[in-house]
């Protein structure tokens, strides 16, 4: 089965690859509007500025995105959720934390009410927000999360503690030596669901799915293993790839062995509206989500630029500098080496944890190539440094410059990149370094893949 989904995926890029260069050179535009916090950043293009804009093409949103839920649990794609509650005691159902835009008030209610009305005792189903190793969400970002005063107030909604070593339960180890401890409350529950968002992600190809499980609701142990320095580095661990992902192949692995677990998966447009909704086994489902948004993720451009302007993607993704690197990935096949990489995230919230802070200490006083000889052997990476190791791959390729009126002083020099305060007058330099007035703009940031077709550019030390 999960072959078939994969070659769904790759029939449905074949069949759209002709127009999947959704990208407008030369456009007529005076400014660009780039995702940035609730709203977005305008920036006037300078004159002499020669812009593409790089964009995903128009997503078909669904019309009544309330009946698609309920369609998709009540069979529309052979599994019912009625049929799987009819002989379960318990079900936990996993949501993602508040860095995903996840619809959860669309979804929550109707699948809640169809696991009561099958018999679940409303005191036996759980909500467990995968919160991996992020902090928790509470109060009324919990509440905003969650998108449903109704779920809050009928069953219990609780959050994942990856540090917590009673919390969880040992399934054993991958066959690269990953221990694989979950939490309790997913893996003992009759029926486990998993919900989120399917788009692109930057080490584990596409998010959703498998991924809501593992890292999501994972020990910190687990997550410090496949997130060490050797899976980071795989070049295989990257944006929109799950064949020879390392990432993805040690997630199936855990959902192997876990068992018997489902998934609701949701694709949203640049606009946050509900483009595709499905539930099903777990694995497969995702792949079909996958199948769907590759259609208009993926971008394939016939050349790289010099400079490239991208964003974060804006609020919820753009709170901390922490998330902002995902930013910095995803436009890189199209930024030719030695090029400027300029970037706009709000950081409503700093940097981001304790731990990545630390992290971003070493790489400013290390230095790209120093601070990757300090976790290259590590088996168990520092909580939170594989964002920071992720961060040299646009460090190694491209001078880096990062707009964000979020941050302090003292905050800005953590980032290790180049503060900027205006993005226009930052192209408008980097055209004058480069020699080249053609500039890319990709105002989704990471939601938004763009692929070079001229083959593979070498990275360059700066």
């Amino acid at each position: 089965m999960q072959q078939v989904a994969m070659d769904l995926m790759r029939r449905a890029r074949d069949e759209t690859s002709s127009n999947k260069t959704s990208f407008r050179p030369e456009a007529d535009e005076m400014t660009v509007k780039l995702l940035y916090g609730r709203g977005t950043l305008e920036v006037v293009i300078p004159d002499g500025c020669r812009p593409t804009i790089i964009e995903k093409r128009q997503m078909p949103v669904l019309n009544d995105p309330e009946l698609e839920v309920a369609a998709a649990l009540d069979g529309k794609e052979g599994i019912k959720l009625a049929d799987l509650a009819q002989n379960a005691r318990s079900a936990c159902v996993l949501i993602c934390d508040i860095t995903r835009p996840v619809p959860n008030g669309l979804f929550l209610r109707p699948m809640i009410e169809r696991l009561i009305q099958s018999g679940i005792s409303r005191d036996n189903v759980t909500v467990l927000v995968a919160t991996g190793l992020h902090r928790p969400n509470e109060d009324e970002e919990l509440a905003e999360l969650v998108g449903d005063p109704w779920v809050l107030n009928n069953v219990s909604v609780q959050n994942h503690f990856a540090e917590d070593d009673l919390a969880h339960v040992s399934l054993g180890r991958t066959r690269r030596g990953t221990p694989i401890r979950l939490d309790r409350r997913f893996v003992d529950a009759d029926l486990r669901i998993a919900t989120g968002l399917v788009e692109p992600h930057f080490m584990a190809g596409w998010s959703g799915g498998r991924k809501v499980v593992a890292p999501g609701i994972a020990h910190a142990e687990t997550i410090r293993t496949f997130h060490n320095s050797r899976f980071m580095a795989d070049p295989r661990a990257t944006n929109c790839v799950l064949e020879g992902n390392p990432l993805h192949q040690e997630q199936l692995e855990i959902l192997k062995l876990l068992g018997d677990c489902w998934a609701l998966n949701v694709v949203i447009d640049d606009q946050r509206r509900p483009a595709f909704i499905n539930f099903g086994e777990i694995v497969n489902s995702h792949l079909s989500a996958v199948a769907f948004i590759d259609k208009y993720a993926l971008i394939e451009v016939p050349r790289r630029f010099k400079t490239v302007v991208t964003s974060a993607a804006g609020y919820p993704l753009d709170k901390t500098y922490y998330q902002t690197v995902k930013g910095m990935l995803g436009p890189l096949d199209i930024l030719e080496p030695g090029g400027d990489l300029i970037i706009a995230s709000q950081c409503s919230e700093g940097l981001g944890s304790r731990a990545f802070i630390e992290a971003q200490k070493s790489l400013v006083e290390l230095g790209v190539e120093g601070f990757w000889e300090s976790i290259r052997t590590k088996e168990l990476a520092d909580i939170d440094e594989w964002q920071t190791q992720m961060q040299l791959k646009p460090m190694r390729r491209a001078h880096v410059h990062l707009f964000s009126e979020g941050l302090n002083p003292s905050e800005l020099a953590l980032t290790a990149v180049r503060s900027i305060e205006s993005v226009g007058k930052t192209v408008t330099e980097a055209m004058a370094r480069n020699k080249d007035s053609e500039v890319a703009f990709v105002p989704e940031g990471p939601y938004v893949v763009p692929r070079s077709t001229k083959g593979t550019a070498e990275t360059v030390a700066l």
